[in-house]
């Protein structure tokens, strides 16, 4: 897929990132793509190349014999229906493990997190992915239905299910007890505001592309802060200095990295969007930070 990246038009990719958004749906999307023209011909067929294809994309199998994953309930007091469900997998062995928290886009759990959660188990991890609209029913199978779902559900109480869903992580009989946290977008915003919410429960966050916490807020961040952003991503991209600046002034221990050349989203390897060696390169630092600052 790296290699269609070249052949799409930007104008397309900022409309599949209006629309990855929720800024417009997908008729308008395929709409305004074919109303492009590139060398004489409608670019529709560049829009309809953007949308995912997830079973092509999976790169651990669901019955992997290195992983055991299943799906669990768990308690979420003060968040949207007070319970939650989650993409739960360990490692093969008796653990425990330290622990990683995948949280999705804005879209729910679709298979792609749930792929990213296998990696992070065969990469010796505990990982849950937990899915935010499953109070409401669960990720329903489509990207358009969970993007109208998730913006149904009020973002406060979305934000506690996943600091909910890190504390059952973290206090789980198979966890050391070291939790990290990583997310996408919308999760991985999420992973800056788990920051800020946790304080010490929280030893270590890895945030692709996500929005950052407000500047006041950044005093609370005790977790170890690997960030990462994609070298196009101008909305995301501009909230950085203000954020570096908050990190600087209060102390966090933190690095960035700006993966030059890629997109946001580049690290999903089911869209054209997806940056093959950035995105293994972004995912092997992420191991390793995790494994270095959840081994205490």
């Amino acid at each position: 897929m790296a290699d269609t990246e070249g052949k799409i038009d930007q104008r397309v990719f900022d409309l599949y990132d209006e629309y990855c958004h929720g800024r417009i749906d997908r008729r308008e999307f395929l709409q305004r793509a074919a109303a492009i023209t590139v060398y004489g011909v409608s670019a529709l067929w560049m829009a309809q190349a953007l949308l995912p294809r997830y079973a092509e994309a999976q790169t651990i199998s669901f019955t992997d014999p290195r992983i055991t994953g299943n799906y669990v309930e768990y308690p979420s007091p003060g968040g949207t229906s007070g319970e939650m469900r989650g993409y739960l997998v360990k490692p093969d062995g008796d653990g425990p493990y330290p622990a990683v928290l995948v949280m999705h886009e804005n879209r729910g759990l679709n298979p792609h997190i749930e792929d990213v959660a296998r990696r992070a188990a065969v990469a010796g991890f505990l990982a849950l992915a937990p899915d935010g609209l499953a109070p409401v029913g669960g990720y329903p199978g489509n990207d358009d239905d969970g993007r109208k779902l998730q913006r149904s559900l009020d973002p406060q109480k979305l934000d506690q299910d996943m600091v909910n869903s890190a504390r059952f992580l973290k206090n789980h009989e198979l966890s050391t007890g070291m939790l990290g946290a990583t997310g996408f977008c919308w999760g991985g915003g999420m992973a800056n505001r788990l920051a800020v919410t946790l304080g010490n429960e929280l030893a270590a966050a890895v945030p692709f592309y996500g929005a950052a916490p407000a500047a006041g807020d950044v005093a609370n961040i005790k977790a170890a802060m690997l960030v990462i952003h994609a070298g196009t991503d101008p909305r995301i991209n501009a909230l950085w200095p203000d954020y570096e600046a908050a990190l600087k002034a209060n102390g966090i221990n933190y690095q960035m990295e700006m993966y030059a050349g890629t997109l946001h989203g580049f690290h999903n390897n089911s869209t054209p969007r997806y940056n093959e060696v950035a995105a293994k390169l972004a995912w092997n630092r992420t191991v390793g930070f995790f494994r270095q600052s959840l081994s205490a």
